[in-house]
């Protein structure tokens, strides 16, 4: 019979801090899942973390991530200093990537985990644990969840510290895929966001063939699955199939999330993308011809090094012509041990680098706007995320959380959270829509 170290002692609670992109919230809830299996009281993104123990999964991508992770380390030390923490224990991607320096610098911190070393902690804390009947923690709202179907990329674009931290691509076995979404389903989840990394190279660290699409026409087929959404395809090598299954699958949303980066080849080359200015113009074209309605939401970036006037030109004619319905933009940042930090000057100065930000969003925010007022009197499907006030907030197939724009829904109606309704768009604004519930 199992039995655990800490005999008939009460279990201390765990506070975890997740930072970062949705892949890190996966990991968290892995592990709070091991906790909550063992006896742990667990807690997620709590206002003011004391009592036990906190864990904080980091992100390491871009500097302001990384400096988020560091000064929210920093404040939790210093309440285990005061001794309003008992333990403080780091996670994720900062500490895979920094360890030896972060080890040095923040002592108070109780033990460093990286990113594929993190299960350890519950080893560390506990002698004897049980892994039987282990689930992860689901911390978005039950009905939707984040499905992870890969760690790490082979793709090793110039700017990019992903693959310094996560290492190469690794798929995870297909069957365990799709037993987690039966699980889930069982727990009242309808809608996955599919993330990885690079999700289109799914499968091909296996047996070097891209399986994405027959692993979404499997998931598809899942009784209880309302809605896939797909995030973090690459251009280059696109697994055209994954379009006729979006097509023919009414449960798969026509909506992918598709970072371009840039448009001229002079960029596309420096950045090492393996991409042209033409192939990216057809493969929108074709996306368009073969899903019609499709949402594309992509992200640009600005202030590459040796981008030029002409180069940040094309980028606007680009952006005006594809007319995305969901973009987000950055600047440049230099990351430690890419190969732009090693082989070229971040030469584009800061104020030029914000007014091409400014401009490039500048345009965006026009066309989202006439994107959303063509939506004014259709009836979409919506499911009911929360209730504000005097508003019910709902998303369509085409709203990823927390990233896309939003349905207000006059509270005028008692409406169940988590389910799906029939609304007629009565207005629009640049980023968010206005509907009443069709009757």
């Amino acid at each position: 019979m199992w039995i655990h170290c800490l005999s008939m002692s009460k279990k201390p609670t765990i506070d975890f801090i997740s930072l970062g992109c949705s892949k890190n919230l996966v990991d968290s809830e892995t592990l709070m899942g091991l906790f909550e299996a063992n006896g742990y009281h667990v807690t997620h993104d709590a206002d003011n973390p004391t009592g036990d123990i906190a864990v904080v999964n980091t992100c390491g991508f871009i500097e302001d991530a990384k400096q988020e992770s560091i000064d929210t380390i920093l404040e939790l030390a210093q309440s285990k200093e005061e001794g309003r923490l008992k333990k403080l224990y780091v996670m994720g991607c900062l500490s895979e990537r920094y360890l030896a320096d972060l080890e040095a610098e923040i002592p108070e911190v109780d033990g460093w985990y990286g990113k594929f070393n993190y299960k350890q902690l519950l080893a560390d804390l506990e002698k004897q644990y049980n892994l039987e009947n282990a689930h992860r923690k689901i911390t978005t709202p039950k009905h939707y969840a984040y499905l992870k179907i890969a760690e790490g990329c082979d793709r090793h674009c110039a700017y990019c510290a992903i693959p310094i931290i996560t290492g190469k691509h690794q798929s995870r076995p297909m069957d365990e895929i799709l037993d987690e979404v039966r699980w889930l389903v069982s727990q009242g989840t309808k809608e996955f966001q599919v993330i990885a990394q690079e999700l289109t190279y799914y499968g091909v660290d296996i047996d070097g063939k891209q399986h994405i699409a027959e692993l979404i026409e499997k998931m598809a087929d899942i009784e209880g699955v309302e809605w896939i959404r797909l995030h973090y395809a690459y251009p280059t090598h696109f697994p055209w199939d994954l379009l006729r299954v979006m097509r023919e699958k009414k449960n798969v949303c026509n909506y992918l999330d598709i970072a371009l980066q840039h448009i001229s080849d002079h960029m596309l080359d420096r950045m090492k993308r393996h991409v042209t200015k033409e192939e990216t113009y057809e493969l929108i074209r074709r996306m368009r011809r073969e899903v019609p309605g499709i949402h594309i939401r992509t992200t640009l970036m600005v202030g590459f090094p040796g981008e030029t006037d002409e180069d940040f030109r094309e980028l606007v004619e680009f952006t005006k012509w594809a007319r995305f319905e969901r973009m987000g933009a950055f600047a440049y940042s230099e990351e430690d041990g890419t190969y732009s930090a090693k082989h070229y000057d971040d030469d584009v100065p800061a104020d030029v680098k914000q007014k091409r930000l400014d401009k490039l969003m500048r345009v965006q925010q026009n066309i989202s706007a006439e994107l959303e007022a063509e939506k004014v009197g259709s009836v979409m499907r919506v499911i009911i995320d929360r209730q504000e006030g005097d508003w019910y907030v709902g998303r369509t197939e085409f709203c990823s959380p927390e990233v896309d724009p939003e349905v207000l829904i006059p509270a005028d109606e008692k409406l169940t959270i988590g389910e799906f309704y029939d609304a007629r768009i009565t207005d629009a604004e640049e980023f968010d829509l206005y509907a009443t519930i069709r009757i």
